[in-house]
């Protein structure tokens, strides 16, 4: 089967702003994911929600889908459903959890996506699906 990743929006920051910390190359990991993903024909899957969260932390649509563009061959654009967002609202409210971090969890799910964060906050949704850091893979 082809393997699917579903990157949170905080790996694609890391990604586009190579975000690195000392002793957390966050930009590198999420660097050599993505080229991991490209070379062996994988996909990734990407929601509407990963440009929303985009969007209210300052970038344009335009810049979203310019930075996205190079990836076109390699993305599964999908669209969260209204039961998927009434989900995620009743779950960030009961685990204390971010909105998106809840939204993307199922979406990844539901998708058949490996779920792939540094969030700590995906750790009170395993029961739901899985994380895994970037260093796993690559």
């Amino acid at each position: 089967m082809l393997k699917r990743f579903y990157l949170d929006t905080s790996i694609w920051l890391d990604f586009f702003e190579n975000r690195n910390e000392p002793n957390l190359p966050k930009g590198k990991w999420a660097r050599a994911l993505v080229n991991k993903i490209i070379k062996n024909n994988y996909k990734i899957v990407i929601s509407e929600a990963v440009k929303n969260e985009m969007l209210v932390l300052g970038y344009s649509r335009y810049q979203i889908e310019d930075m996205l563009l190079p990836f076109s061959k390699i993305l599964i654009e999908v669209y969260s459903t209204e039961k998927q967002r009434g989900k995620a609202k009743d779950l960030s409210k009961k685990r204390n959890i971010p909105l998106f971090d809840a939204l993307h969890t199922l979406i990844a799910r539901d998708s058949k996506a490996i779920l792939i964060t540094l969030d700590n906050h995906f750790q009170k949704l395993t029961d739901i699906t899985k994380s895994h850091k970037p260093r796993e893979f690559i």
